[in-house]
């Protein structure tokens, strides 16, 4: 009898449908990719009849304030993505992994930040941070971005600890570990994903911040959505499109790598034996 072997189709299948889903995402950036590239495309030419390296060539001028403006972006995004787990994380253990009074009202005061239209509470925040300083500069920006940021973040992580049921922890507490080994032995790696997924959500807000930037920046603090609502308003699609595929860039690469990362299999536990102690 013959040795029956694996059957490959359903692995066939998946990356087919996961090249569909691929061409897809990518479909609406050709337009941008072609007008970057592009030095003549007129109507009704369904390609550039010239090529130009000049949309690439200011994003990288040295006095075009592109570069810096990125910098920025990504500097402010990283610390709120960071602020926003640390906040967001006991929060959200809090609020699915307990049960307490009142915690509906709390969940209300959590969601309030992002049921107040931005640039009503923006105002307010402003007069605060001219006040205290911190009105144009990068410190009061990321404090800022933590507005809509964190209410996200802690409802995210909510759902996560929402459908842990405590078990492993007990576990860890009979062998003899403390509520923080039993934390950030058992609880942390289970939640990971979760973590990972809501600091990339807490990223891309502050990332595509322009309201808030424009506000609480005052001009000073410049970040690419800057950059790109001005290029936008502007008659030259080329700098345009370049800024724009400069701007989903980060974006596109913080959601492959966070796929690749939540990828199944690729997670290893942290809880084994002797690893409690």
């Amino acid at each position: 009898m013959g040795k029956k072997g694996n059957n490959p189709w359903p692995a066939v299948a998946s990356t087919v449908a996961t090249a569909v889903v691929a061409a897809l995402v990518a479909l609406p950036f050709l337009p941008l990719v072609l007008w970057a590239f592009a030095g003549e495309w007129r109507f009704p030419d369904l390609l550039p009849t010239e090529w130009s390296l000049r949309g690439m060539e200011h994003l990288f001028e040295p006095g075009g304030g592109v570069l810096g403006a990125a910098f920025s972006g990504l500097l402010i995004g990283a610390a709120t993505a960071v602020a926003s787990v640390a906040v967001g994380l006991p929060a959200g253990m809090a609020i699915g992994g307990y049960e307490w009074r009142f915690k509906g009202g709390v969940i209300f005061f959590i969601l309030l930040p992002i049921l107040v239209p931005p640039l009503a509470s923006t105002m307010g925040v402003h007069v605060t941070f001219i006040r205290l300083g911190l009105a144009d500069t990068l410190a009061g920006v990321f404090l800022v971005h933590l507005v809509p940021t964190v209410p996200y973040t802690a409802l995210l992580l909510a759902g996560v600890f929402a459908e842990r049921t405590g078990e492993l922890e007990e576990a860890a507490r009979t062998l003899g570990a403390s509520p923080w080994q039993a934390f950030l032995r058992v609880t942390l790696p289970a939640v990971l994903p979760g973590v990972a997924v809501a600091g990339l959500f807490a990223f891309l807000i502050s990332w595509g911040q322009y309201v808030l930037t424009v506000l609480i920046g005052g001009g000073t603090v410049v970040t690419l959505p800057m950059l790109l609502f001005s290029a936008a308003s502007g008659n030259d699609p080329v700098v345009t499109s370049a800024l724009a595929l400069a701007f989903a860039l980060p974006a596109v690469l913080a959601l492959v790598l966070a796929l690749r990362v939540l990828k199944p299999g690729r997670g290893t536990s942290l809880v084994g034996p002797g690893k409690v102690s």
